[in-house]
């Protein structure tokens, strides 16, 4: 395949592009495992075990692996290979909210220097957050299970992003969507709380309406500033209610399971 570049035609290797597309396929297919609970924290993952289940050579399933370590979803020690990290721990689920929220009410304020632009931009990815909600609201509850549930999540939490990578490209500073990018990487592990369900989604969106008419509104930038502000702390208030749920169910999975250990062996506990 021939590509017209500034310094001229540019041939590209077909099998390179086929490499990347089924990188990017593993890369989703991993995703998928760590998000819908098929592996636990601390689960060790196996590059030649999972090569095998997912009928793959090794490298792509390491490639996955070391994309999938920059998000955090997963960890690699010194000859211990890689494992799924655990899930976020309250300080750090309020930890990452600061870091975003410096970095967003930042490039919100820049953003806002081009709210003509903005604001229909902005409007845009709200409305198709909403669709997204409404459409996975209307299906019944057969069709959301195993896959179909996972993919419809995803479709959620990348419509949510999405609305916020919105305000960050209009700063109009190719570093700030860097470290947006980066730190949406970060985001994904918030997702290990999938497990619960979408349980924020009528808040955020709500909250998302909130400031985009205080943009559409000509509002000051104090007081759009807030809105995202209160949307960011809803989140945090959010996350760790869920990331406390997920915590005690665990702890009683831990508990039954040692029970049932103890009973096959005849163990009493006193």
């Amino acid at each position: 395949m021939t590509v017209s570049t500034s310094s001229g035609p540019l041939q590209l290797d077909p099998p390179r592009l086929e490499r990347r597309a089924l990188r990017d396929s593993v890369y989703d297919l991993v995703l998928n495992m760590l998000l819908d609970g098929t592996f636990q924290p601390d689960d060790t993952l196996s590059i030649d075990g999972l090569s095998r289940e997912l009928g793959v050579s090794p490298t792509p399933i390491r490639e996955a692996l070391v994309h999938l370590e920059h998000t955090g979803l997963v960890t690699r020690t010194a000859l211990r290979g890689y494992r799924v990290a655990p899930p976020f721990s309250p300080q750090q689920i309020g930890q990452l909210v600061d870091a975003r929220a410096v970095i967003e009410l930042g490039a919100l304020e820049h953003a806002l220097d081009r709210r003509t632009s903005l604001a229909p931009t902005l409007q845009q990815a709200h409305e198709l957050h909403r669709q997204v909600i409404d459409e996975l609201a209307a299906l019944p509850a057969e069709a959301m299970v195993g896959d179909a549930r996972l993919a419809g999540y995803r479709r959620y939490f990348d419509a949510d992003w999405g609305f916020h990578l919105t305000i960050m490209r209009h700063a109009d500073n190719p570093f700030i969507v860097q470290m947006a990018e980066s730190l949406g990487a970060h985001v994904h592990r918030l997702r290990q709380t999938v497990g619960v369900g979408l349980t924020d989604c009528e808040d955020a969106s709500a909250e998302h309406a909130r400031i985009v008419e205080a943009i559409i509104s000509g509002a000051p930038a104090r007081l759009v500033k807030q809105a995202m502000r209160d949307h960011l702390e809803a989140v945090r208030e959010r996350s760790i209610a869920d990331s406390r749920l997920i915590a005690k169910d665990r702890s009683k999975a831990t508990k039954s399971s040692a029970k049932a250990v103890r009973d096959r062996s005849g163990v009493v506990s006193g």
